[in-house]
Order: C-alpha cells, then structure tokens, then sequence
C-alpha cells in the first residue's frame, strides 16, 4: 500500500507541550516539512530564542541554538557567514523579535543577509503570562493592559512586514495565516519560498505568521481562531509585502547584496 501520509523526518516522534489550540504544532510541521521536501535535513541550523518559540528544540530533530531574547538574527547571521553551506533560519515570537530584538531583525533585513526568518505573530507575550506585545491591537485587554491598549499610552501596534518590506535588503515578505487549511497550505508554500530562497542564495525572507494564543486571549480555541479572522487580519492583512522574484545571489564566500525592483504590496 502506497503511503501518503507520516510524521516528517525532521519532526520528533513526541507530544506537544502547547497549549490547547496554539498553532506553534502547526509550524513546526510545515518547516519539518519544508526540510524534508528540499533533503536539507543534514545541513540545516534552527535558531531558538526566548519564549514558547524556544521549545522548537524539543521538536525539530535538527541542530539548534538557543540565544538570548531578541538575538536569533544576529546569531543566525554570524553562522550564516561562518558556514554559508548551512540552512539556517530563526524561529521567533513577536515579544523577541518586535521587542527586545527590533534592532536585530532591522539591520540583518536591512544587510540582506541570506537567512530565513519565521515570525510567530499572536498579539502578546505567551511564556510569561500574556503581557502586551508590540504587535498587541488596540484595544486588546492583556495582563499589563487590562483595559484594553490605549494607543496614546502605550503605542500603535508594529507592523513587521510592512516595515521590513520598506528596507532595500530583504528579497522576500509574506504575512500568512494558520487558521484555516486553506491558509495553513498557503502559510506552507510561503515557508517553502522562504527557505528555496536561501538555498539559491538570492537572500534575506521572512514570514510573518499570524497564530492563536487561546489561554492568554482568555478564549477558547475556536473562539481565537474567530479572533484571528475578525480582528488580526484586519489590522495586519495577509499577503505577500515584497517580492525581488531572483534576487541577488549570494555567493558561497558569504557576499551580501540587496535586491532591486522589489514588489511591495499595500
């Protein structure tokens, strides 16, 4: 009988430490399947920083580096360069990367460094008790914003993808979502995109990722799920922000480059 159907090679045959509904399960598949369909198993370098994105380490059955908060573009560039041979890409929630690490994804962006980037986008911080994010909405009640963020207390939301597709350097912005099989396939195809980018070398992707957090919502799993449709893709649309098709092509010594005639969408 023809198999159609198993558990990637480069996904751990063990249980899910997440909570109910969170879509951090979903992702690591997708990328464990985007590692076995380009056979990168044996060269690939994941990037874990703080956060529940850390626990990938315990998933993915590739080398891993755990970095301070914020620091995974920075790490990742520095083995990027030491070992251009290499696959590497970051996996970060958005308090690391928009927060603590928004210097860090800015200038490797800005660089073109020719690494892939998956960015989990669930409006808050999920390990530490559901404080406010920058990427939090307005209105959103958290644990630091009870009665819902205040834009003139605490500050507009920061859209990631529209930010970094302004910059030069990137060849490569979508924002997708994993709320529904039909967008779980095209988070998938993006994610893909990301890394065959990387392996021909032609630079720096990122994939924003829009993802429930039901426990720190204070909802039930289809209850986020709603959440995500009514309310995050409306202040973060879906689609791809940039586009350089070929890019620039990294050499294998590690020069960088930017690419030109980016297609930036609205």
């Amino acid at each position: 009988m023809k198999k159609v159907f198993g558990r990637p090679v480069s996904l751990k045959d063990k249980p899910f430490r997440y909570c109910p509904g969170c879509t951090h399960g979903v992702l690591h598949r997708i990328i464990a399947e985007t590692i076995e369909h380009f056979d990168i198993h044996g060269r690939t370098i994941g990037i874990a920083p703080v956060g529940c994105a850390v626990f990938a380490y315990d998933y993915l059955d590739v080398d891993m580096i755990e970095v301070p908060h914020g620091r995974p573009p920075a790490v990742a560039t520095g083995m990027k360069r030491s070992r251009p041979e290499a696959i590497v890409f970051s996996y970060q929630g958005d308090g690391d990367l928009a927060a603590i690490g928004t210097s860090e994804i800015i200038h490797a962006a800005s660089r073109g460094e020719n690494i892939t980037v998956i960015f989990v986008n669930n409006g808050n911080y999920g390990m530490t008790g559901g404080q406010m994010a920058p990427t939090t909405l307005p209105g959103q009640k958290t644990t630091t914003t009870t009665q819902g963020r205040d834009a003139k207390r605490e500050g507009n939301p920061l859209r990631v993808a529209e930010m970094l597709a302004a910059l030069e350097g990137p060849v490569y912005i979508e924002r997708v979502s994993v709320d529904s099989p039909k967008n779980v396939i095209t988070a998938k195809k993006a994610i893909q995109r990301a890394f065959k980018n990387q392996i021909d070398g032609t630079g720096f992707s990122l994939v924003e990722v829009l993802s429930m957090c039901p426990t720190d919502w204070g909802m039930t799993p289809i209850q986020a799920v709603d959440w995500v449709r009514n309310h995050m893709m409306k202040y973060y649309p879906l689609g791809v922000y940039k586009d350089n098709g070929a890019g620039v092509r990294h050499e294998e010594h590690g020069s960088r480059g930017t690419g030109q005639g980016a297609r930036v969408k609205d």
